[in-house]
C-alpha cells in the first residue's frame, strides 16, 4: 500500500482516504461544540423545561397546603366553630383543585424527560398527598390533636423539597449551585408557615404548650434562621441584594421580635407571646415576601441561564459553520472517489440481480421441462474490465466463480431429481403389481370360500389392499407418470363415488345421497375416483371419529358438482390459503411437507383434466372441499332401460319414504337385486339360514354379479326383513357395516375382472359392465 506516499490502489485504502478527511474535521469541530455547548446548555434547558412541566404545579400545591395545615390547626384547637369548619372545607376545596392540577402534570407530562430519581421523587409526592383524605376526616372529627395535625400536614409537603431539589441536579457549574441555593431558601417559607400553624394552634386552644409542641415551635424558628444565614451569603449579588434589603427592614424586625417574644415565653406563656391581630398581619405579609423573593431570584437565575444559553449557541453556530465547510470539502472529495466504486459495485450488484431474477429462474424452469442446460454458456464470465486485481475484482472473480457453481448445482439437483422420481416410479410401479395380484389372489380366495367370518376377514384384506393401490398410484402421480388403470367405456358417477368410498379407511362415516344421472368418461375414470377419495380420506382423517362425511352432488353451469363436508376443526385463513396455493400450483411439489401428500396429488389430478377444486368454510364447522367436473370430463350416462330392453330387468327393492328422502352411509343403502327368471345365476344367491343351491348346470358367471342382501354375512349379523311401512330399521354395528360394504366393493371389482356373460344371452344383449373398463395398463419392470 503506497498511500498516504501515492495514489491509494486498494478498496480499503481509497475507503479510508474519502472516510478520514470528513471524520477528523467532525470529530475535531462537533467534539468541541459539544464539549462546550451540550454540557452546560442541555442541563439548563432541560432543568428550565421541566421545572415548568413538574415543578411550578407541585410549589403551587404545597403552597395550599400549608394554608390548609393552619386553618387544620385554628379549627382543633379551638372549639365547635361552625365558620371555622366552612372556612376549612372551602380551603380543602381549594387544596384538591391545586392538588388535582398537580397529579394531572406528574401523570401526563413527558415522564421520558426525567431520570429515575426524579420520577420516583414525584410518585412521591403523588403518594403523599394521597394521604390528604385520611388526615382530613380525622381533623374534622377531631379525632387527632392540633400539633399532630400540625405535623402530619408538615410531612405531606417534605416530599416537595425533594422533587425540586433533583428538578436542579441536572445542571452544572456555577449556575446550578445558585439555582439550588434559590431552592433551598424555599424551605425559609416552609418554616415560616409551619411556625405560623404552631402559633395558631396554640392560641386556638389557648393552654400552655407541651414540651413536644414547644420543642417543635423552637425548631421552626432556628431552623428558618438558619437556612436564611447560610444560603443567603450564596447567592449572586443581584438576589442577594433583595434578601439583604427585606432583612432591614420594618417587616422582617416584626417577624424576628415575635419570634423572640415566643422564645422568651416559653411553653407556658407562648400561646399569648404575641397579640394575634399584629401576628396574623406579619406572617401574611411575611409568607407572601418571601415567595416573592423566591420568585425574583429563580427569575434572575433564569436570564443568566438565557444568556449563557445565547452565549454557547453563538460559540455552537460558530463551530458549526466552519464543521459545513469543513464537511462539504470532505464529501467533495468522497463523492469523487464513490463514484468511482459505486460504477463497479452496481455492475456486480446487476450481474446478481439477473442471476437471481432471471438466470437461474428459467434454468431451473428448462430443467424441470426436461431440457438439456450446458453450466458454462448459462453463466458466462462478467467482462475483463469489471475483473480488476483490487478487491472489487476480486469479488468480480469470486461471484463468476459462484455463478458457475450455482448453475451447475442447479443442473446436478435437477438430475438427481429425475433419477430420484425415476426410482420411485420403478418402486410404485412393482408395488403397483403386487398389489394387483394381491387383489386376484383375495378375489380367488373369496370365490372358492363359503364361510361368512372368512369372506369378512377376506374383504376386509380386499379393502386393504385397495388402499394400498391408492398409495402407490399417489406416488406414481407425485413422480409425474399416470396411473396403469384404463377404462374403455363411461362408468355412472355413483359407482365412481362408490369406488372412491371404498378407498379410504372410515369408509362407513361417508354419507352418500343418492345420486343424479351422470357418468365419466372413460380416461378420466381412475383420477376421479382417486381425486374424490383423497379429499374424502382427508374429510375423514381431519374430524372426530364419531362424525360423518356428507357427500353431495349436482348439475351445475358448466360441469358437475361434488361437495364434501366434514365437522372437523376447520382451517384458519394462513392454513386455508396454504392449502389453495397447494392445490393451484401442483408443479410446486415440496417433499418436506409430508403433511400435504394429499393435496398435491388432487392439485395434480385436478390440473390435468382441468377439474376446479376450491376450499371453503363448512356450515358443520368443518371444512367443505367443492369438486367442479367439467363438461370434458363428463360422458352421457347409459340409458337404465338397456337391459330391460334386451331382456334381462331389474327390480329396485322398495324403500320406505323416509329412507328415500334422506341421504345415509353408503353401506346401508337398499341394494338392487335381479328379479327371478328361469335361468340360473352363475353366483348362487344365498338366502338366510340356508347354504347356498348348487346350479343346475355348471355356467359361467353373469358380468355383474350380485348379491341378494346379507346373503354374505355370517348368520349371527342378520336380522329379519321389516315392511317398509314397519318401525325403524335397528341399528348396524360397524363389522356389519364393513362387512356389507365389503360385499358390495368386491362384487364391483369382480365386474372389473371382466367375468364372463351367461351362455344363453346373445352378445349383444351383454348390458355394460366394469368388465370393458378395468384394464390395467401398468408394467411393472
Amino acid at each position: 500500500m503506497r498511500w498516504p506516499l501515492g495514489r491509494p490502489t486498494t478498496v480499503r485504502t481509497r475507503i479510508v482516504a474519502l472516510a478520514l478527511a470528513p471524520a477528523v474535521a467532525l470529530m475535531a469541530l462537533w467534539g468541541f461544540a459539544m464539549v462546550s455547548v451540550t454540557a452546560e446548555l442541555r442541563a439548563l434547558i432541560r432543568v428550565q423545561g421541566v421545572y415548568d412541566d413538574f415543578g411550578t404545579p407541585v410549589d403551587t400545591a404545597v403552597g395550599q397546603i400549608q394554608i390548609e395545615r393552619r386553618m387544620s390547626a385554628a379549627y382543633l384547637g379551638g372549639g365547635t366553630d361552625a365558620a371555622s369548619a366552612g372556612e376549612l372545607l372551602g380551603q380543602q376545596r381549594r387544596t384538591d383543585r391545586v392538588v388535582d392540577a398537580m397529579r394531572l402534570a406528574i401523570r401526563d407530562g413527558d415522564r421520558d424527560r426525567l431520570t429515575a430519581r426524579q420520577r420516583q421523587a414525584l410518585d412521591a409526592m403523588v403518594t403523599a398527598t394521597g394521604r390528604l383524605d385520611g388526615l382530613r376526616r380525622r381533623v374534622l372529627t377531631r379525632r387527632i390533636g392540633w400539633d399532630q395535625a400540625v405535623q402530619q400536614y408538615s410531612a405531606l409537603v417534605t416530599p416537595a423539597f425533594d422533587v425540586q431539589s433533583t428538578l436542579t441536579a441536572l445542571q452544572a457549574g456555577q449556575l446550578a449551585r445558585e439555582t439550588q441555593t434559590v431552592f433551598e431558601l424555599v424551605r425559609v417559607r416552609e418554616f415560616v408557615s409551619r411556625e405560623d400553624a404552631l402559633v395558631t394552634g396554640a392560641r386556638a386552644a389557648g393552654t400552655t404548650l407541651t414540651a413536644r409542641q414547644y420543642g417543635a415551635l423552637t425548631q421552626a424558628v432556628e431552623d428558618r434562621r438558619v437556612f436564611q444565614e447560610t444560603y443567603v451569603p450564596d447567592l449572586p449579588s443581584d438576589s442577594r441584594a433583595l434578601f439583604e434589603d427585606f432583612q432591614r427592614g420594618d417587616l422582617y424586625r416584626s417577624l424576628t421580635r415575635g419570634e423572640d417574644a415566643l422564645l422568651r415565653a416559653g411553653a407556658g406563656g407562648a400561646s399569648r407571646a404575641v397579640a394575634a391581630g399584629d401576628w396574623r398581619s406579619t406572617i401574611d405579609r411575611i409568607v407572601k415576601r418571601y415567595r416573592d423573593l423566591c420568585t425574583e431570584a429563580g427569575d434572575n437565575s433564569a436570564a443568566r441561564g438565557r444568556a449563557f444559553a445565547y452565549h454557547e449557541l453563538t460559540k455552537a453556530a460558530v463551530a458549526g459553520g466552519a464543521g459545513l465547510i469543513a464537511v462539504a470539502l470532505s464529501l467533495g472529495l468522497a463523492v469523487r472517489g464513490a463514484r468511482r466504486i459505486s460504477r463497479r459495485l452496481e455492475a456486480l450488484r446487476d450481474a446478481a440481480d439477473v442471476l437471481t431474477t432471471r438466470q437461474l429462474p428459467d434454468v431451473m424452469r428448462r430443467l424441470g421441462a426436461g431440457e438439456e442446460v450446458d453450466a458454462a454458456a448459462e453463466a458466462p464470465p462478467l467482462p475483463a474490465g469489471a475483473v480488476r486485481d483490487d478487491e472489487i475484482g476480486q469479488v468480480a472473480r469470486s461471484f463468476n466463480t459462484a455463478r458457475l457453481a450455482a448453475v451447475e448445482a442447479a443442473v446436478k439437483q435437477a438430475t438427481l431429481r429425475r433419477g430420484l422420481f425415476a426410482v420411485l416410479l420403478n418402486i410404485a410401479r412393482r408395488n403397483q403389481a403386487l398389489v394387483h395380484r394381491q387383489l386376484k389372489l383375495v378375489d380367488t380366495l373369496e370365490r372358492r370360500t363359503e364361510d361368512p367370518d372368512i369372506l369378512r376377514e377376506l374383504f376386509r384384506i380386499d379393502h386393504l389392499t385397495t388402499r394400498m393401490r391408492r398409495h402407490a398410484e399417489s406416488l406414481i402421480i407425485l413422480s409425474g407418470a399416470a396411473p396403469g388403470r384404463r377404462w374403455r367405456r363411461p362408468v355412472p358417477v355413483a359407482q365412481v363415488v362408490a369406488s372412491a368410498v371404498g378407498e379410504i379407511e372410515d369408509y362407513t362415516r361417508v354419507v352418500v345421497p343418492p345420486m343424479p344421472k351422470a357418468a365419466i368418461a372413460a380416461d378420466a375414470v381412475a383420477d376421479v375416483v382417486h381425486l374424490i377419495a383423497e379429499l374424502l380420506e382427508n374429510a375423514t382423517v381431519f374430524s372426530p371419529p364419531h362424525t360423518q362425511v356428507t357427500l353431495r352432488t349436482g348439475h351445475a353451469e358448466g360441469g358437475f358438482v361434488l361437495e364434501i363436508d366434514d365437522r372437523g376443526l376447520g382451517l384458519d385463513a394462513d392454513a386455508r390459503a396454504e392449502a389453495r396455493r397447494t392445490l393451484t400450483d401442483p408443479d410446486a411439489f415440496d417433499p418436506t411437507r409430508h403433511d400435504r401428500l394429499g393435496l398435491y396429488v388432487v392439485g395434480r389430478l385436478a390440473a390435468r383434466h382441468g377439474i376446479d377444486v376450491s376450499l371453503r368454510d363448512s356450515p358443520y364447522g368443518g371444512t367443505t372441499a367443492v369438486v367442479l367436473l367439467p363438461e370434458p370430463v363428463l360422458a352421457d350416462a347409459e340409458p337404465p332401460a338397456r337391459a330391460e330392453r334386451h331382456g334381462r330387468r331389474r327390480d329396485t327393492v322398495p324403500a320406505p319414504p323416509e329412507e328415500r328422502a334422506e341421504a345415509r352411509p353408503l353401506p346401508a343403502r337398499k341394494r338392487t337385486a335381479p328379479a327371478p327368471d328361469d335361468t340360473p345365476p352363475a353366483l348362487p344367491a344365498r338366502t338366510r339360514g340356508t347354504r347356498p343351491a348348487a346350479p343346475a348346470a355348471p355356467a359361467p358367471a353373469p358380468a355383474l354379479p350380485t348379491r341378494t342382501r346379507q346373503a354374505s354375512i355370517a348368520p349371527r349379523l342378520r336380522d329379519e326383513p321389516r315392511p317398509p311401512g314397519d318401525t325403524p330399521r335397528r341399528e348396524i354395528d360397524a363389522d356389519e357395516m364393513r362387512a356389507i360394504f365389503g360385499a358390495f366393493q368386491r362384487g364391483l371389482d369382480q365386474g372389473r375382472k371382466g367375468l364372463p356373460t351367461r351362455p344363453d344371452a346373445p352378445d349383444e344383449t351383454v348390458t355394460t359392465t366394469h368388465a370393458d373398463e378395468g384394464t390395467d395398463t401398468d408394467d411393472a419392470r
